[in-house]
C-alpha cells in the first residue's frame, strides 16, 4: 500500500494541477486534514528538483493561510467546529491542560510544532482559543513553516537523486522513520 501512495504522488507530481493540490493540501492541514503537506511535497520535488522552491513557497502560503483559518476556529468557532476537530483527534483532555501554559510560551509552541510533523492544526486552534496575538501567532508561523519547507526543498534540490535512490530502496523503513519522527514532535510540545 506505501509503495503504491508514492508511485501515485510521483505520478501526480506531472500534473498541470499538482502544485494547486498540494497549495491546497497544506492549507486544509493547517486546520482540518490529518496528513501533513512534508508527505506529499518530497515525492514532488523528487520528481521536479527544479521546482524545489517554488513548491516550498506555494507549501509554505498555503498552510500559513490555512493557519489563519485554524486560528479563527479556534478564535470564533472553538466550541462549533474546534471542539469536535480535538475531540475526532482524541486531544480533549491534553487540550485544556495544553492551553494554560499556552500562552506564556505560545511563541515557542508555534515555532516547534511548525517546524515538527506534529499536527499543527492543534497550534492553530490553540492560538486563537487562547487568544495569542495574531501578528504574532502569523509572523511565528512564517517562520517557523518556510524554515522546515524550504531546509526540506533545498536538500532534496541538492541531493535529491540520492535521496530519491535512497527513499525507494528503503519505504518501509522511511515510512517508520517518519512515524518516529511525528511521536517526538509530539512528545517536544508536550513538554512545552
Amino acid at each position: 500500500m506505501l509503495r503504491k501512495l508514492y508511485d501515485w504522488t510521483l505520478s501526480f507530481s506531472d500534473s498541470k494541477y499538482s502544485l494547486w493540490l498540494l497549495g491546497f493540501i497544506a492549507f486544509i492541514e493547517s486546520s482540518i486534514f490529518p496528513i501533513p503537506p512534508h508527505i506529499l511535497m518530497i515525492p514532488i520535488i523528487i520528481a521536479a528538483p527544479n521546482r524545489a522552491f517554488l513548491i516550498a513557497a506555494i507549501v509554505t502560503l498555503g498552510s500559513v493561510l490555512g493557519g489563519a483559518l485554524g486560528y479563527y476556529i479556534g478564535n470564533q468557532l472553538f466550541y462549533t467546529l474546534g471542539q469536535p476537530i480535538l475531540e475526532f483527534y482524541h486531544k480533549t483532555e491534553s487540550f485544556e491542560a495544553f492551553k494554560d501554559q499556552f500562552n506564556a510560551q505560545g511563541h515557542w509552541a508555534v515555532l516547534i510544532a511548525g517546524l515538527t510533523p506534529f499536527p499543527y492544526k492543534v497550534i492553530t486552534i490553540t492560538a486563537g482559543l487562547t487568544g495569542m496575538s495574531f501578528t504574532a501567532f502569523m509572523i511565528w508561523s512564517i517562520i517557523a513553516r518556510a524554515t522546515i519547507f524550504f531546509v526540506i526543498a533545498g536538500l532534496l534540490w541538492k541531493f535529491g537523486s540520492q535521496i530519491r535512490d535512497f527513499i525507494e530502496k528503503r519505504l518501509g523503513i522511511m515510512f517508520t522513520l517518519f512515524c518516529i519522527i511525528l511521536i517526538l514532535g509530539f512528545g517536544v510540545v508536550k513538554l512545552l
